[in-house]
């Protein structure tokens, strides 16, 4: 499963609908089952003692962590 390890984002499961005009019951827009999946990276963080850590992160994470350097 992709998990962000900093904030714990995980894939959340919903559904898809296709937009369709209007129309009888039976010709209502379709609706499939789909996981909403985090975008989660492998990134190689610096910590203050100089040694590297390797950690999976959600793209939210990676941007907040650049923009704090």
């Amino acid at each position: 499963m992709a998990t962000c390890q900093v904030c714990g984002k995980h894939p959340v499961y919903g559904r898809s609908i296709q937009h369709q005009g209007g129309g009888s019951w039976f010709r209502r827009a379709p609706k499939t089952n789909r996981t909403f999946k985090p975008n989660v990276q492998k990134a190689t963080l610096t910590i203050a003692d100089g040694s590297q850590v390797r950690l999976k992160l959600c793209t939210k994470c990676l941007r907040t962590m650049n923009k704090a350097r």
